[in-house]
């Protein structure tokens, strides 16, 4: 299967592409701009694709729901940064896609784990979206809590990034995986800046099929694993939030993992 990757600009202008079969990389020796993105392109879908599209972020597994797919090149334009120093900076770059082997795809994985989520719906997945998200910061947007960082000793600028509630009472997260897959164990990594956050005491998950499961969270900063009766499932909401009665405001979350496996190529 042919895979190209191209740099454009504001979605229309080919900067610089590159075709490949099966894989293919892109070298770029100048500074991005403002609404730049990376555009994936492959000629059947569905596809598994493991993209990396800047040395200072890990690469990530996605599915694309459709033949194209566009990642916004992120720019610090905020107080806060959820990336590492230097990432989508300076002049020379250098990003890769290529197709996923059957063994990376059949494994029993962190399905919800995506380094490259947006914030806004990109048919690539897993994606996250909340109801509530602190402020409009970027260092709390519900895609922090699937990035895979797990720092949780304080807030804000990397690796502290999370899903900020902006201690809206009915605030929930969705986790999208745009198909159906095996699910059967979830961790939850509070995070733990005391005494300046809260915690929630019980949590529930809504699953697709119509399931529900509640857990019950310790205020530790170690992650807390629940095994849960095996499901097939196409999405899954964090919700039902329980406050600890203490006299912080802010519980949040830095991570949440689904352990289970794709049902299908």
């Amino acid at each position: 299967m042919s895979i190209k990757l191209s740099l454009v600009h504001n979605s229309t202008d080919v900067e610089k592409e590159r075709i490949g079969v099966n894989s293919t990389y892109l070298a770029y020796q100048s500074q991005y701009k403002l609404n730049d993105s990376y555009r994936v392109e492959v000629d059947q879908v569905p596809a598994y694709v493991v993209v990396q599209l800047d040395a200072a972020i890990r690469p990530a597994l996605i599915y694309l729901a459709t033949k194209q797919w566009e990642y916004k090149i992120p720019f610090n334009l905020q107080r806060e940064w959820p990336y590492p120093d230097g990432a989508f900076q300076g002049r020379n770059h250098y990003a890769t896609a290529r197709l996923a082997t059957t063994e990376e795809i059949a494994t029993q994985t962190n399905l919800s784990f995506n380094s490259y989520d947006q914030h806004d719906e990109s048919n690539a997945y897993p994606h996250a979206s909340a109801n509530a998200e602190t402020r409009g910061e970027y260092v709390f947007y519900a895609k922090n809590a699937i990035d895979g960082i797990v720092a949780n000793a304080h807030h804000g600028n990397y690796p502290f990034q999370s899903w900020g509630i902006n201690a809206q009472a009915d605030a929930y997260l969705q986790l999208d995986f745009g198909r159906k897959v095996n699910v059967n164990r979830i961790g939850i990594v509070l995070r733990g800046d005391y005494p300046h956050d809260s915690y929630w005491k019980q949590v529930s998950v809504y699953f697709s099929d119509g399931s529900k499961e509640t857990f019950a969270l310790q205020k530790i900063a170690e992650e807390q694993f629940f095994d849960i009766t095996p499901r097939q499932i196409e999405w899954l909401r964090l919700d039902d939030l329980k406050k600890d009665e203490d006299s912080s405001t802010f519980p949040a979350l830095t991570e949440i993992e689904v352990f289970g496996h794709n049902l299908a190529k």
